[in-house]
């Protein structure tokens, strides 16, 4: 069964960092892709990151782009969403989730964590 389990979230003032991680267990192909998604109170869900787990390519969303990593460890089993410089319009549930193909869109990803909170105050 695979499990994919968020931690690091939290509640920071503007400008500040927070680091998220997420490890994924029960998952035994190593290709494919794992993704960062942030919902906020009334939007869509909506992309963050996109890993791909059989390779050294990270995509980040325009929308962070310059201020949200995205990294792995060596076993490509945890992945990390750095996150620096953050904003009000940043606070939102963040999801991690796996798919078998690397994409932006939520519907392509079959396994998802339970979520994490961060909230950004100005």
């Amino acid at each position: 069964q695979v499990q994919l389990v968020e931690s690091g979230g939290g509640s920071v003032q503007a400008g500040g960092s927070l680091r998220l991680s997420c490890t994924a267990s029960g998952y035994m192909d190593r290709t494919g892709c794992m993704g960062w998604f942030r919902q906020a109170p009334g939007k869509e869900r909506e992309g963050v990151a996109v890993i791909y787990t059989g390779a050294s390519v990270t995509l980040i969303a325009d929308s962070v782009k310059g201020r949200f990593t995205a990294s792995k460890d060596n076993t490509e089993a945890t992945v990390y969403l750095q996150m620096n410089s953050l904003k009000p319009e940043d606070t939102a549930v963040y999801y991690c989730a796996l798919s078998s193909w690397c994409s932006w869109d939520t519907s392509d990803y079959s396994y998802w964590g339970q979520g994490t909170q961060v909230t950004v105050s100005s």
